[in-house]
C-alpha cells in the first residue's frame, strides 16, 4: 500500500506520525481450538475464589482484546468440559492495556444455611458507560483434553478498538487443578491446592487463547480461606487483609500455560537478595539450609552467560508429592516436588534447569508445541553451562552422561523409526501435546544446541549469540527458523561456509530426522567420574562372580555422587534379568547401604530387586511405598511388580497404602494393577477409605511418555522429566 500513499502536505500541515506495522499473527497451533489469528491480547484479568471443601474454584475472567480485522463474528476460545460457563457480556475497554475500570467484589458470608455461593462478581463502576452487553455462547467438542467456547460478539466491532470479554464461570475436577485434603500435604493442617498449566490444561483453569503462539500480561484477585496463604506466577503480589484478599499482577507478557496459582499452609524464608523458598513448615528448614545462597549464585552465573534476570524474582515453592512432575518453570515461582528435597544433586540439577527457563522458555517461547525442544533443549545446554560454571566440567559430563544414557535406553524401547524422536515432531489434531514431553525433547535437543556451539569453535561465542538472541525475542513466540536465521546471521562465516548444509549433518536432518542424535558431545572431561561406575559394571558383569565380589568390596561407592551410583544402578536395571547368584552377592554388598541413600538410589535398587525377584528384599519394597506417595517414585515399581510374578504382593501393598495417595494417583495404580485381571476386575477403594474417584484421571494430563499406558514396556522411571 506504501505504493499508493501521497506524502504531500498542504502549507503548515504536521506530518502525521508513522503507524507501527501490524503485529503478525500468531503461529497456528492445532492444539488450540481459539481464534487466536484473528485477535490481539492485550491483558487478562482473573478473579478467583477457591472453595476446598467442594474442590471447586469460582472465577470471573476479563479479557482485553483488539480484532486484527473489522467486525469479526465471534471469539474462539479454549476451554474444558470441566468449565462450566454462567455467563458472557461485551463491554468497551478502557485506553490502556491492563487498566481495571472496577475492581472484583466477593459476597460476604451470612448466618444461617448457607445458599450455593455466588460468583465472584466483576461489577459496573458507578456511571460506566456503556453498561456490559449480554453475549450469546455455546461450548462444542474439540479433543479429549479440552472444549471449545464459542462467544459472539456485536456486529459493530473495529478493527483494533480495544474491547473486553467478561466471563464468569466455575471449575470442577479440573485437570489443571489440584486439591489435596490436609492428610496428603506433609503437615496435615490445612487444605492444599496448585495448578499444573503445561502443556495445555490451563484451559480447564481459565477460558484462554491455551497456545505458547499467545502472551500477554495478567492480573488476579483470589480470595482463599482463611489462614491459607496464596501465591501465583506474578513480578507484584499484596495481601489485602481488610478485604481478605490476594492481589497480583504479572508486567511482563507470558503464555496461558505458565499462569500458576498455589493455596496452602505455606511459610516463606528468604534464601538470597531476591530470592525465597515457600514450604510446608516442618519441610522449611530443610528446603531453606539446602538452598540458602545457591540460587543467586545459579542466577549471577546465568547472567553473565545470558544476560539480565527479567523477573524481578526467583522464588520456589516446595510442593506434596502429589504433584505430577519433577518440576515447573512458572515464571517467578518455580513449582519442585518435595520430595526431591531427599536428592541434593537431583534438587541442584533441576533447579538451575528451572532458572534457564527464565531466559529460553519463558521469555523466548516456543510458538508451537511440536517444536518444544526450542524451550526444553536451549534450557538443557543453559542449565549445563550454568553447572560448568559453577561445578566444573566433570560433574557436567556426568550429568549428561546419565541423561544420555537413559536417551538410548529410550531409544531401545520405542525403536530408531519412533516419530516422537523428531525435534519438529508433527502434532496429530486430537493428539494431547504433553505425550511429546519425553527425553528426546531435552537430550537431542540439546544434542543440536551443542553442535551450533561447536560450530562456533568457542562456547563463549555462542553465548554471546544467546544473549542476542533472547535480546531480539524476548517476550515473544518463535519457530526454529527464527533460531537457526538468527545463528547464521550472527555468523556469517558459517553462512558462507553452508554449515547447515553439511552431509549428514544438515538443520533440516536434525530437525526431522527419526532416530538418536546426529552428534553427541565429548563428555571425555567427565571421564574421572564415570570410569570407576563403567570399571565397577563390567566386574559384576563379565567377571567370574567371586573375583567380582571381592574387588566391589574394595570400591566404597558411598563416596561416590548420586549421578554415579544412579547410572550404575541403572546399567544393573539394562541388564535385568540377572542371575540370582550375582543378585544375592549385589545384596549382600550393597542392600543395606543403599537403604540409607536418597529416593533416586533406593528407587532404582528397588527396581533390580522387583524385576529380579529377589524375595529377601521384598520388605525394603513395601517399607518404600509405604512412605511414598509421589508418582515418580511408585508407579515405576508398581509397574515392574505386576509385570511378573509379584503382582499378588503390589495388591496387598496398595491396599494398605491407598488412602494417603492422591485420587489422580490411586486411580493410575488400579489401571496398572489391573492388566490382565479380566474386565470387572480392577481394583477398587475399599469402604470407609479415601475417596473413590472413578473418573479422577480420566482427565489427567498424560504429563510423561507412557503414563496412560500402564503395563507398557515405558515406565516413568525411563522418561521422568522436569518442565
Amino acid at each position: 500500500m506504501a505504493a499508493q500513499c501521497c506524502c504531500r502536505k498542504a502549507p503548515g500541515a504536521e506530518a502525521a506520525p508513522a503507524r507501527p506495522p501490524p503485529e503478525p499473527p500468531p503461529a497456528l497451533d492445532v492444539a488450540s481450538a481459539s481464534s487466536a489469528q484473528l485477535f490481539r491480547l492485550r491483558h487478562l484479568q482473573l478473579g478467583l475464589e477457591l472453595r476446598p471443601e467442594a474442590r471447586e474454584l469460582a472465577g470471573c475472567l476479563v479479557l482485553e482484546l483488539c480484532a486484527r480485522r473489522p467486525a469479526p463474528r465471534a471469539l474462539v476460545l479454549d476451554a474444558h468440559p470441566a468449565l462450566r460457563l454462567h455467563s458472557a457480556a461485551f463491554r468497551r475497554a478502557p485506553a490502556a492495556a491492563g487498566e481495571p475500570p472496577c475492581a472484583f467484589a466477593f459476597a460476604a458470608p451470612g448466618p444461617g444455611p448457607a445458599p450455593p455461593p455466588p460468583l465472584p462478581a466483576f461489577p459496573e463502576a458507578p456511571g460506566a458507560e456503556p453498561a456490559c452487553c449480554p453475549l450469546a455462547f455455546r461450548v462444542d467438542p474439540f479433543t479429549d483434553y479440552g472444549s471449545s467456547l464459542t462467544v459472539t460478539l456485536p456486529p459493530e466491532l473495529q478493527a483494533h478498538q480495544p474491547f473486553q470479554v467478561i466471563l464468569r464461570y466455575t471449575s470442577t475436577d479440573a485437570p489443571a487443578i489440584w486439591w489435596l485434603d490436609p492428610e496428603l500435604t506433609y503437615g496435615s493442617a490445612k487444605p492444599f491446592v496448585f495448578t499444573q498449566g503445561h502443556s495445555v490444561c490451563n484451559r480447564s483453569f481459565f477460558p484462554c487463547f491455551d497456545t505458547p503462539a499467545v502472551k500477554c500480561t495478567y492480573s488476579a484477585v483470589v480470595k482463599a480461606p482463611s489462614g491459607v496463604q496464596v501465591l501465583m506466577s506474578a513480578t507484584q503480589s499484596t495481601y489485602v487483609e481488610e478485604e481478605g484478599v490476594y492481589r497480583f499482577h504479572m508486567e511482563h507478557p507470558v503464555p496461558a500455560y505458565l499462569v500458576a496459582l498455589v493455596a496452602g499452609d505455606l511459610q516463606p524464608a528468604d534464601i538470597g537478595p531476591r530470592s525465597r523458598v515457600w514450604a510446608e513448615p516442618c519441610l522449611l528448614p530443610t528446603a531453606t539450609s539446602k538452598l540458602s545462597g545457591a540460587v543467586e549464585q545459579w542466577l549471577s552465573a546465568a547472567e553473565r552467560l545470558y544476560g539480565p534476570y527479567l523477573w524481578g524474582r526467583y522464588d520456589i515453592v516446595f510442593l506434596p508429592p502429589s504433584f505430577p512432575i519433577v518440576a515447573m518453570e512458572n515464571p517467578c515461582l518455580t513449582f519442585i516436588i518435595s520430595s526431591i528435597l531427599e536428592s541434593d544433586e537431583f534438587l541442584i540439577i533441576d533447579v538451575i534447569h528451572e532458572v534457564a527457563h527464565s531466559w529460553f522458555g519463558n521469555a523466548v517461547t516456543n510458538a508451537t508445541w511440536e517444536e518444544m525442544w526450542l524451550s526444553e533443549g536451549l534450557a538443557t545446554y543453559a542449565q549445563r553451562r550454568i553447572t560448568t560454571e559453577t561445578y566444573g566440567a566433570a560433574f557436567t559430563c556426568l550429568e549428561t552422561a546419565f541423561r544420555l544414557d537413559a536417551l538410548h535406553r529410550q531409544m531401545k524401547l520405542l525403536g530408531e523409526d519412533s516419530p516422537v524422536s523428531k525435534l519438529q515432531v508433527k502434532l496429530e489434531p486430537g493428539v494431547n501435546p504433553s505425550h511429546l514431553m519425553n527425553l528426546f525433547t531435552y537430550e537431542k535437543g540439546y544434542c543440536f544446541v551443542y553442535y551450533l556451539s561447536q560450530l562456533c569453535g568457542d562456547p563463549q561465542r555462542f553465548d554471546s549469540f544467546l544473549r542476542a538472541y533472547v535480546e531480539k525475542y524476548k517476550f515473544t513466540s518463535v519457530v526454529a527458523q527464527d533460531l537457526l536465521d538468527s545463528f547464521l546471521t550472527f555468523f556469517p562465516e558459517l553462512k558462507e561456509q553452508s554449515v547447515d548444509c553439511r552431509a549428514g549433518l544438515e538443520f533440516e536432518r536434525w530437525l526431522n530426522a527419526t532416530g538418536p542424535p546426529l552428534a553427541e558431545p565429548d563428555l571425555s572431561q567427565g571421564s574421572s567420574l564415570t570410569r570407576p561406575v563403567e570399571a565397577l559394571f563390567q566386574l559384576w558383569t563379565a567377571a567370574p562372580l567371586d573375583q567380582a565380589a571381592a574387588s566391589a568390596s574394595t570400591i566404597d561407592i558411598s563416596k561416590w555422587r548420586t549421578f554415579q551410583t544412579a547410572l550404575f544402578l541403572d546399567r544393573l536395571l539394562d541388564g535385568s534379568p540377572l542371575p540370582q547368584e550375582v543378585v544375592t552377592s549385589l545384596s549382600k554388598c550393597y542392600s543395606s547401604l543403599l537403604d540409607s541413600m536418597n529416593a533416586e538410589i533406593r528407587i532404582r535398587w528397588l527396581q533390580i530387586v522387583v524385576r529380579n525377584d529377589y524375595y529377601p528384599d521384598l520388605h525394603r519394597v513395601r517399607r518404600f511405598l509405604e512412605n511414598q506417595m509421589s508418582r515418580m517414585y511408585t508407579i515405576p515399581l508398581y509397574e515392574d511388580l505386576c509385570t511378573g510374578a509379584l503382582k499378588s504382593f503390589a495388591l496387598e501393598v496398595f491396599y494398605q497404602t491407598q488412602g494417603r495417595l492422591h485420587p489422580n494417583l490411586r486411580r493410575t495404580i488400579q489401571q496398572i494393577l489391573s492388566q490382565g485381571l479380566g474386565p470387572g476386575t480392577e481394583p477398587s477403594v475399599e469402604q470407609g477409605g479415601a475417596r473413590a474417584d472413578s473418573e479422577a484421571d480420566a482427565d489427567a494430563p498424560a504429563l510423561l511418555l507412557g503414563d496412560e499406558a500402564p503395563g507398557s514396556a515405558i515406565s516413568l522411571r525411563d522418561v521422568n522429566v522436569s518442565a
